[in-house]
């Protein structure tokens, strides 16, 4: 008598002797859109859930299920201003604020461009995806013209685009910024660290995440049509997410974000991010392609 079909959510399983977690990467996407369809048939909105992108079985342990739905882990750039790279920005008073727009401390530039609010809500799934409250995210990301602040040639000395907030009783930050631009090689994105606490972030090494969240392409096309975002135009033609040299190996399944508004009111970015403390972090080292220094 043969054994029975093993399957997950009416799915055969590809490799019936591993668990669900270990079934590949075309399974788990599959999976991640099912479950993505779901959510919007019940009308749940995306800060309302993490997103699963692939469930236990009757065999799987908790710990692999949790790391399934963790943020990859990614490369923090050549421009992360946290004390790795040069310049260390979470080193200053006033690096924890919620509008990023503007320098502070000895930096007076504003960076111009189209409003946009960045909601990143991060989950404890070493705590069964409960909210990840207390835990420091920093952000960075370039301005309009490419460039990054205390890097780029002209704007060493400002800071701007770079700030931390704590996360709520819900896991949630939320920064105010402007959109960034599409600068040549790399696909439109936003990068941060989540620390344990507010007094971890001045030791880059006890980042718990380092990740990117990627902007979907049509509302990158609209943004770039705007005055001061001209270069982004060509450069977002020559990289698609499946080329990216950071989202390129799921085309940014579990980073790309959530988007509302338009150009005139901004716009609001929304990404669920889950944080396994129980997995040692891997990000690395600059990756290939990224941008000059003065850029």
């Amino acid at each position: 008598m043969s054994e029975p079909e093993l399957t997950y959510e009416g799915r055969p399983l590809p490799r019936p002797r591993d668990e669900v977690v270990d079934q590949g990467l075309g399974f788990d996407i599959e999976t991640l859109l099912n479950r993505r369809r779901a959510l919007r048939f019940l009308g749940l909105g995306a800060a309302g859930a993490v997103l699963t992108a692939c469930g236990t079985s009757p065999t799987s342990s908790t710990s692999s299920s949790a790391t399934s739905n963790e943020i990859p882990d990614e490369t923090a750039g050549p421009y992360p201003g946290d004390g790795s790279n040069g310049p260390d920005v979470l080193e200053q008073s006033g690096v924890v604020r919620s509008d990023l727009r503007t320098s502070f401390g000895t930096g007076s530039g504003t960076a111009e461009g189209v409003p946009m609010t960045l909601e990143l809500v991060i989950a404890d799934l070493a705590k069964g995806g409960s909210p990840f409250a207390g835990v420091a995210v920093y952000v960075w990301h370039c301005n309009r013209a490419g460039q990054y602040s205390l890097y780029s040639q002209g704007i060493e000395n400002e800071n701007y685009l770079r700030g931390v907030q704590l996360a709520d009783t819900s896991g949630r930050v939320r920064f105010t910024s402007v959109f960034p631009a599409c600068y040549d090689g790399r696909w439109p994105h936003i990068h941060f660290e989540v620390y344990p606490d507010q007094a971890s972030i001045t030791d880059s090494a006890k980042a718990i995440a380092t990740s990117q969240v990627a902007l979907p392409q049509n509302v990158c096309e609209t943004v770039y049509a705007e005055s001061g975002y001209e270069q982004s135009q060509p450069n977002l033609k020559k990289v698609s997410l499946s080329s990216d040299n950071v989202f390129g190996d799921d085309s940014g399944a579990r980073q790309l974000a959530t988007v509302t508004g338009d150009v005139k009111s901004g716009y609001t970015v929304t990404l669920n991010v889950g944080v396994d403390t129980t997995t040692t972090p891997s990000a690395g080292a600059p990756p290939n392609g990224g941008p000059p220094p003065s850029r």
